[in-house]
């Protein structure tokens, strides 16, 4: 093995050391104190629109990972770099190291809630790595360059490299790396088993729901139709698109709400509070504003919560106050119309989530719910403050980055079977999909082959004008291939845009459409 190589195997390892021990410290730090995460963190917070796009259109709910991933990926590029250069000029390769600990500690301080010992974890973990790969380093002596010749007894030359002491040093190196990579993945995995116990799993399955006072209807069986996804998504299957690397663990036990700024009557909430409230059951259909055309980031659900409503009543806001302001656990915000709180939709201060605690990754204990807006200007998950004031006052966390302040859901639809590419008999062929205008309801589907006339689907019954509506027709296929599109109708009469728009900065526009083969 040349010595360049096993130089930047050693630096690897010592930056494994290092995130291995940053992990353990971690657990008193806090979990966005790990430089990865914390790190990760900062490019969430300061991503264009355009890249988050792109993420999230690759990726999907998977973006998270991949950032975490692409992020392990560089780092150990730059301790190989590291190590390569840490034979031949020390000070630097310190410097390099040194520099990676500042980074992770500069990233941990600007996390939400970080106190000083934040920047504890990346700074011990690259004081670490010092040591290691010193040790690294020394296991490969360089007084002999690679692949000079040697030789044997009784005259016949060889090269060093492929010699019997450049053998056992490469098996002594190799073990070592060995060790260290052992020692980091136990140091990683402990301190997240260490953190893991402090998970809400058990006060999850702890809580009881309270039975609502107004019980959700009952979904007629006709709202289901086949080919469509179904009309209540799974829980398991619900997206979740967010900023938390690290989801949240809180404690409903500890959890407040609290509701101030521009109030005649500020409140604060627990948890216990909240149970004893008015809870109503309500199919509601969320979606992404980063959804493209035809996506898959929309799911529907039935929830169990206390009017928001009622609660903003309660707090009085003052003349002006048009913006309610949520946070969450990790310190993201979004802006809610106050208007659309008290304009007596079903705007839910949500609890449950079909028939179960939220869970974790959807925001346990408390999540918001609000029909007819994109999540990131309203379904503020783990929310622990509501501040009511103005939007000329304050833009939440995502309007700077360039999305719109205020963003209601634009009306779409999107063909579920057949997919595109897929190939069918000619005769009759079944189309169906979902359509959703939600709190204003859809009055119309239609799909259209190729450039022929619109024909009207069928739509199937739903719960209500919150949720996303399923539609049917049967097209009579002949040989070839073809195009298949649909658009929407809302009940306010606007029928979808052919116009393509990205999801930036306030949702995509577009007919979805198909392609389908017919033998």
């Amino acid at each position: 093995m040349r010595i360049w190589i096993r130089d930047g195997l050693a630096g690897v390892a010592a930056a494994a050391a290092a995130l291995g021990v940053a992990e353990l410290l971690a657990v008193f730090g806090g979990p966005r104190s790990a430089p990865l995460v914390a790190v990760g963190g900062v490019v969430v917070d300061h991503v264009p629109a355009a890249v988050k796009d792109a993420g999230i259109a690759v990726f999907g709910v998977h973006d998270k990972t991949a950032l975490l991933t692409g992020t392990a990926i560089l780092l150990g590029l730059y301790a190989f770099g590291v190590g390569v250069l840490a034979r031949r000029r020390w000070p630097p390769a310190v410097a390099g190291i040194a520099l990676f600990g500042l980074i992770g500690a500069a990233a941990a301080l600007t996390r939400p809630g970080a106190g000083a010992g934040a920047a504890i974890p990346a700074l011990f973990g690259a004081a670490l790595a010092v040591p290691v790969l010193r040790h690294l380093i020394r296991l490969t002596p360089d007084d002999k360059p690679e692949g000079t010749l040697g030789e044997k007894p009784g005259g016949t030359a060889y090269r060093e490299a492929d010699g019997p002491g450049e053998a056992e040093s490469r098996r002594r190196f190799l073990k070592q790396v060995g060790i260290v990579a052992a020692v980091a993945a136990g140091g990683g995995a402990a301190g997240r088993w260490l953190t893991s116990r402090g998970a809400v799993t058990e006060a999850r399955d702890a809580v009881t729901l309270p039975a609502p006072v107004e019980p959700a209807p009952v979904v007629p069986a006709a709202a289901q139709v086949g080919g469509a996804v179904p009309y209540v998504t799974p829980n398991k299957d619900f997206y979740r698109i967010d900023t938390a690397l690290i989801t949240p663990q809180v404690d409903p036990s500890s959890w407040t709400l609290r509701i101030h700024g521009m109030v005649r009557n500020p409140i604060t909430v627990t948890w216990a509070e909240l149970l004893r409230r008015p809870m109503v059951e309500r199919y509601v259909t969320l979606a992404c504003v980063s959804n493209e055309v035809g996506g898959d980031l929309i799911g529907n659900a039935l929830w169990l919560g206390t009017p928001i409503k009622a609660l903003l009543d309660e707090a009085d806001p003052l003349p002006g106050a048009d913006q309610a302001v949520q946070r969450s656990r990790d310190g993201w915000t979004c802006g809610t119309p106050t208007a659309v709180l008290r304009d007596g939709r079903d705007a839910l201060l949500a609890v449950g989530m079909n028939g179960e605690p939220l869970p974790v990754d959807h925001g346990f204990p408390v999540r918001m719910v609000v029909p007819g807006l994109y999540g990131y200007v309203s379904a503020c998950k783990w929310i622990t403050e509501i501040e009511l004031t103005r939007f000329a006052d304050f833009d939440a966390y995502w309007v700077p980055r360039g999305w719109a302040a205020q963003a209601p859901i634009k009306t779409q639809s999107r063909i579920d079977t057949p997919r595109d590419g897929a190939a069918r008999q000619a005769g009759p062929v079944v189309v169906a999909g979902v359509a959703w205008a939600q709190h204003r309801g859809i009055a119309k589907v239609e799909v259209q082959v190729d450039d022929g006339p619109w024909e009207v689907a069928t739509l199937a019954p739903a719960v209500s004008d919150d949720t996303w509506r399923q539609w049917t027709h049967t097209w009579q296929a002949a040989p070839g291939k073809h195009v298949l599109r649909v658009r929407a109708t809302d009940l306010d009469g606007y029928t979808q845009t052919s116009d393509l728009a990205d999801p930036a900065p306030d949702g995509a526009t577009g007919w979805h459409q198909v392609a389908v083969a017919v033998g």
